[in-house]
């Protein structure tokens, strides 16, 4: 992992921030299903943010959970049944210790509280989706991990659930919560935008991994990018071709969204690219095209780099490889 190269690492250790993760997928699972609405009471009153947002929109539950006898019954089948108590009692095994996780996440926050002084650390919770995908979600002030989510490519179950590929799989490890929670932070304090010139939404994506540089430096770039190690040893070794790909394509400034789909979208690969080449290969193009223009100006500072006009970062980065 970037071996020889000396990382400037700032010391944040006097930063006040300490993560806590709060089991909120043990204490779910810990509902008397005798009575449901007196244990989903309890739960409120602890997470009244997050609780209506798991029950209605990650869970699918139903309307409102005071009234609804949906929702009762919803919760009741869900807790009585044998598959996912089985799923959360391998939750339970596999991440029986979050101070690994509490620990990377704390070093994460201060180093985002460092370069962003108006960063506030969220409240940090687990949660289990039923294999639901939701990896990382933030609800006002809170962040929840789907702990269900980083198992292990190797876990059976998600070989089972149909729309998993592999190229998606294999990113369900837990060396992944941290980029996957950051990523989440990054985007609700700058949104990623879909209304505009491909090479923009490059530079947006580019900015968020040099962000998530940043924020996790101890991280390999192929996991901050979410390539394998060989897709991104092919970017970098044809970093001229693939620039020149979107040169010679015209596809720099097209607004088209099919074409922006193509270059920015997840997937196994980028057609009408060799093979080797990754899917989302616009976030790697426009990572080096923020990167040249760090290199030509050293002096911006991360906070200004995030809240600058993408042109102003591609005209400045003067990008040749």
């Amino acid at each position: 992992m970037a071996c020889g190269e000396k990382k400037n690492i700032p010391d944040v250790s006097h930063i006040p921030i300490h993560v806590s993760i709060e089991r909120f997928d043990q204490q779910f699972f810990r509902i008397d299903t005798n009575n449901v609405m007196s244990g989903i009471k309890l739960l409120a009153a602890s997470y009244p943010g997050f609780l209506p947002t798991y029950l209605q929109e990650i869970m699918n539950f139903g309307p409102e959970p005071d009234s609804s006898q949906l929702m009762e019954t919803q919760v009741r089948a869900f807790l009585t049944n044998k598959d996912f108590r089985d799923l959360q009692d391998s939750v339970n095994a596999h991440f029986a210790d979050v101070k690994p996780i509490e620990a990377a996440l704390t070093q994460s926050f201060r180093l985002a509280k460092y370069y962003l002084p108006a960063f506030t650390a969220p409240r940090v919770l687990a949660f289990t989706s039923a294999i639901g995908n939701y990896g990382a979600v933030t609800v006002d002030s809170t962040l929840g991990i789907g702990l269900d989510m980083y198992m292990g490519a190797d876990f059976p179950v998600y070989r089972l659930i149909p729309g998993y590929p592999d190229y998606i799989i294999r990113r369900f490890t837990p060396e992944y919560i941290s980029t996957n929670v950051m990523k989440v932070l990054h985007q609700n304090l700058f949104p990623l935008r879909d209304d505009a010139k491909l090479v923009e939404q490059m530079l947006d994506l580019g900015r968020q991994q040099y962000f998530l540089e940043k924020v996790l430096p101890e991280t390999p770039e192929a996991v901050r990018l979410g390539y394998t190690q060989a897709q991104l040893d092919f970017c970098h070794e044809n970093e001229e071709m693939i620039w020149q790909f979107f040169v010679q394509h015209k596809l720099l400034y097209t607004g088209d969204w099919q074409d922006i789909v193509r270059y920015i979208g997840e997937g196994p690969s980028t057609q009408g690219m060799p093979a080797e080449a990754p899917g989302q290969i616009g976030a790697f193009t426009g990572y080096r095209i923020v990167q040249s223009y760090i290199k030509k100006h050293p002096e911006v500072t991360l906070e200004k780099l995030l809240n600058m006009q993408a042109m102003d970062i591609f005209n400045g980065a003067r990008y040749r490889p």
